[in-house]
């Protein structure tokens, strides 16, 4: 015979689950959250069970209806991505997408509500979407380096040899036809390193040696007067990558926060990083779920990117700035996907958070490097 669930067992079930849950009753009045809940929405336990479904819940939320037609149906219902957006508790859950799944509890008026946030599922699909554009941009390079970039060496020479003959007043349009034909080069040669299928040289690295070797180049170059933070996990484990190419990430991350931070009033820059065990992510090829622990956070307080780019944002040619290329940050996604890591973007207005999450280097992997450093 199944014996009855003890209630602090079960609430002790609840407590550990890594969803968000509230337990509402018939008023739609708060009477339980669990820990994650709590996290979730900024807000204690003692502070959010005086509240109502209705405070903690943006006016208009499906989520409102949600509540009233499981009670009335007294049968479990679900709302798929739902934007979440808090009233009263500032931003911690605000404009968040969660599933969120309802269900009655038996003779009683009252509602678990369980929130799935989507953010990092979508987030992961988008960089993958991301990475296909980044292979077909190899096909459109082959043919660009074939095609045009030996015609484009001939119109240089003849724009050299223009300079020498024309009078004074045409001299800077003669210079500028070979200008012209450099920056298509030049951009030509960017988009040809997204051919590059080879396997990367990967050793253990400490990340943070690789943040304040960034940190120094940006502070004495396109950082200039912008204050940098550091929040660092001190006993983070090496990250198997590569020193040049995790530099470039970074340093493309920091050059790209300066340029935003160019008319904000205190610019900051923050560097944060954590370990995070729970995060493990599926991928095609691999039979075993890959963890990814490791996660380095670069965040500006600039006035963010437009809502329009979010979605695309990682994708080749894609940008907001007036002469930028768009290559920039289609090539950090592609460097981060080659370490087998992940990339991800949020930003609204006064904050843009570039997460990346990498794996840990292999023990093997490390005990082997340190005894070549010794042998040195």
């Amino acid at each position: 015979m199944i014996k009855p669930v003890a209630p602090g067992l079960a609430t002790a079930v609840l407590q550990a689950l890594p969803q968000p849950v509230i337990v509402c009753g018939e008023d739609r009045h708060i009477i339980f959250v669990n820990y994650a809940a709590e996290a979730f929405f900024g807000a204690s336990l003692s502070v959010l069970s005086r509240q109502r479904l209705d405070d903690l819940i943006a006016f208009g939320s499906p989520i409102i209806g949600l509540f009233d037609a499981v009670l009335e149906r007294h049968a479990p219902m679900t709302e798929y991505r739902v934007r979440v957006g808090s009233s009263r508790f500032g931003d911690a859950a605000d404009d968040r997408v969660v599933d969120v799944f309802a269900t009655p509890i038996e003779n009683d008026a009252t509602v678990a509500l369980l929130f799935q946030e989507r953010t990092m599922a979508d987030k992961i699909d988008r960089q993958l979407v991301s990475r296909g554009a980044a292979r077909s941009v190899t096909g459109l390079a082959a043919m660009l380096a074939h095609e045009i970039k030996n015609p484009l060496s001939g119109i240089r020479g003849a724009a050299q040899l223009l300079e020498q003959s024309v009078t004074p007043d045409e001299l800077p349009l003669a210079r500028l036809v070979r200008d012209e034909v450099d920056r298509i080069v030049d951009l030509i040669d960017r988009v040809e390193i997204f051919g590059d299928d080879r396997p990367i040289e990967r050793e253990p690295i400490n990340i943070h040696v690789i943040l304040d070797r960034v940190k120094l180049l940006a502070r004495n170059g396109v950082a200039k007067g912008i204050t940098f933070t550091e929040e660092y996990d001190p006993s983070l484990p090496p990250v198997a990558g590569n020193r040049d190419q995790l530099i470039q990430v970074f340093l493309n991350l920091v050059k790209n926060a300066a340029e935003a931070l160019e008319r904000t009033g205190k610019p900051e820059i923050r560097f944060s990083t954590a370990f995070r065990p729970g995060i493990r992510i599926s991928v095609q090829g691999v039979s075993e779920r890959i963890s990814l622990p490791l996660e380095i956070v670069i965040e500006d307080n600039g006035p963010g990117i437009p809502p329009d780019l979010v979605p695309i944002i990682f994708d080749p040619f894609v940008t907001s700035k007036a002469n930028g290329s768009g290559l920039g940050l289609a090539l950090v996604a592609k460097i981060i996907g080659d370490h087998g890591g992940v990339l991800d973007m949020d930003s609204r207005p006064g904050r843009t958070r570039f997460r990346i999450l990498l794996p840990v280097a292999s023990r093997q992997a490390v005990s082997e490097s340190t005894e070549g450093a010794r042998s040195k």
